[in-house]
């Protein structure tokens, strides 16, 4: 099969081995994989990447010296089982799934593992206890994103809302995106999100934004004020680069929740005594759980979680790595799919 791979810092498209299902494994063809901003992290900081995970004590870490596949964000299509497996579904049907396995041999991350192939190969092997059918209808691309939206209800769900609050979003980029999405489904308003890029706000306001605003011309903050009055305020990061923390903590109003969803891959420092004075509450999210995302396929299927603002390209093998440079451009690209078979 044809692979676009990380090898050595660099993304090149080769040939690897047909991925030769174990047990309770599937052998499935991929359809659509969504570029993700960790997937960019790793091209760019793999070695930062993988020492954090190392001290995090993940239960798999890459080794850099090996060839990676990349892409987690996926939808495929059944063709195979390995052995002692239950074939509940035949061969042709389309899934989605949390990007991982688990067997004997531990947890491993699909998209970040040297063992199993991610989403910019065209097979893939995953865990037959974990696959979820892609509703009749719902295109293999939407059905890519459920992924990166189970990322903003997970998000939501780690707000701990209890009716009243004034989000915030800062940062309009996918992450941010798929929180006001959520927001919105959760039936929160007014919801107000902040970009620089003139794009991406414009993106914030198709996903469910009720107010968008520049920070170079107002305060988030101060706008922030204005729609809430004295309502309580829960503040969603999702940039993910130094000094965005320590700016949360100075503009957010007292008693407020600060959710962190961007990852940030380099050190930062923030002042705790202003968050102390204030009384913030610090909340850092990561992924989802299996039931977020068995509920956010079924959003996307029903149409009340829309994925299609997001995209914004697609691409073969031969064009991924041009894409990652591309999405360093938030006024050209939000979501760019990979279609290995493309």
């Amino acid at each position: 099969m044809k692979a676009a791979i990380f090898r050595k810092g660099d993304l090149v498209v080769d040939t690897l081995p047909d991925p030769v299902p174990g047990q309770g494994q599937v052998l499935v063809k991929s359809l659509a994989c969504g570029i993700c901003g960790s997937d960019l992290h790793v091209f760019k900081h793999a070695h930062t990447f993988t020492e954090t995970m190392r001290r995090a004590n993940a239960p798999e870490v890459m080794d850099l010296a090996r060839d990676v596949v990349l892409g987690h964000e996926f939808c495929a299509e059944v063709l195979d089982y390995g052995p002692g497996s239950e074939r509940r579904l035949k061969p042709g049907t389309r899934v989605t799934c949390m990007p991982l396995t688990v067997s004997a041999d531990g947890v491993r991350t699909l998209g970040y593992s040297n063992v199993l192939p991610g989403g910019f190969a065209q097979k893939m092997l995953l865990d037959e206890a974990l696959l979820l059918e892609v509703p009749n209808g719902l295109p293999s691309e939407h059905a890519a994103l459920v992924e990166p939206m189970a990322v903003g209800v997970h998000a939501v769900e780690k707000a701990a809302l209890k009716g009243g609050e004034v989000p915030l979003v800062i940062g309009c980029g996918p992450v941010g995106l798929a929180v006001i999405a959520a927001l919105k489904l959760e039936g929160v308003h007014p919801i107000i999100a902040a970009d620089y890029s003139r794009t991406r706000r414009a993106l914030a306001e198709k996903m469910g934004a009720d107010v968008v605003v520049d920070p170079s011309e107002r305060s988030p903050y101060k706008t922030w004020t204005e729609h809430a009055a004295v309502k309580p305020a829960v503040l969603f990061e999702c940039v993910g680069v130094p000094g965005m923390l320590q700016q949360l903590i100075e503009g957010a109003p007292p008693q407020a929740r600060i959710v962190v969803v961007g990852v940030c891959m380099q050190s930062d420092q923030i002042e705790p005594f202003l968050g102390i004075y204030k009384e913030l509450q610090l909340q850092f999210a990561l992924a989802y759980t299996p039931e977020e995302f068995a509920r956010t396929l079924r959003h996307v299927a029903e149409g009340e979680l829309d994925v299609v603002p997001l995209i914004t390209g697609r691409v073969g093998l031969e064009g991924v790595k041009e894409a990652f440079t591309e999405l360093g451009n938030p006024e050209r690209h939000a979501k760019i799919l990979v279609e290995p078979w493309r």
